[in-house]
């Protein structure tokens, strides 16, 4: 019984240690924020280099900011890192609306009229100006526009795009596959939802037999 119980947790326990571990690799602590009095360090995360004020520890949600491309988590400076945390730079307007310059965990962006759209890392934000903030945020809406493969005026939320992997369907922020025994053009909104609602309900039929045989097998453990 104490073999049953402790090989398990013993290999969780180095799981989660190994894990821990792997997390700090790579992070350096750079000093506190002069302003919030909260730790600021640099690491690698998900999406790159990033810089970070605070820690998961705080009461308060850590802040992030991408390092530029010409930044790296060995050398930049707490000077360096707090510049990346600084109030947005303007770059004038656009069709009546302000463009702001920001910089979060997935990299720096231009937000413009509520949206928001990213810079190459490439890019040197130095560089940039009205002109070239309007390139990047046409660029942007070019590039959508060709993802687009139908709308419905019934129901805005609903998309039929282009997608890497082939044609999808967009709703309320999920995907949904479309068979390649249909054609996207063709699609009404009714068969969009008809294609929502099968996977929607396959997907509750498989957590439902994955949580029952999760429970038979703690059950038959215990016996």
């Amino acid at each position: 019984m104490l073999n049953e119980f402790y090989t398990p947790f013993h290999e969780t326990v180095v799981k989660a240690s190994t894990e821990k571990d792997r997390k700090r690799v790579g992070e350096r602590i750079l000093g506190t924020d002069p302003k919030s009095g909260k730790q600021i360090s640099v690491k690698i995360g998900r999406y790159g280099a990033m810089a970070q004020i605070g820690t998961s520890d705080d009461d308060e949600k850590p802040r992030f900011a991408a390092l530029r491309a010409d930044q790296s988590i060995e050398t930049i400076t707490l000077e360096e890192a707090l510049q990346l945390f600084a109030p947005p730079k303007n770059f004038g307007t656009f069709e009546g609306y302000e463009i702001t310059y920001g910089s979060g965990r997935f990299g720096p962006y231009l937000k413009h009229n509520g949206l928001y759209y990213s810079i190459k890392k490439t890019e040197n934000v130095d560089d940039i100006d009205n002109k070239k903030a309007i390139e990047i945020i046409l660029n942007k809406r070019e590039t959508d526009a060709q993802k687009i493969i139908k709308t419905f005026e019934e129901n805005a939320d609903i998309k039929i795009l282009r997608g890497r992997f082939g044609p999808y369907i967009s709703y309320q922020k999920k995907n949904y596959k479309i068979p390649k025994t249909q054609d996207p053009e063709e699609l009404s909104i009714e068969s969009c939802f008809e294609i929502i609602n099968k996977q929607d309900s396959a997907k509750k039929t498989e957590k439902s037999k994955t949580t029952k045989t999760t429970k038979t097998k703690k059950g038959t453990s215990k016996k």
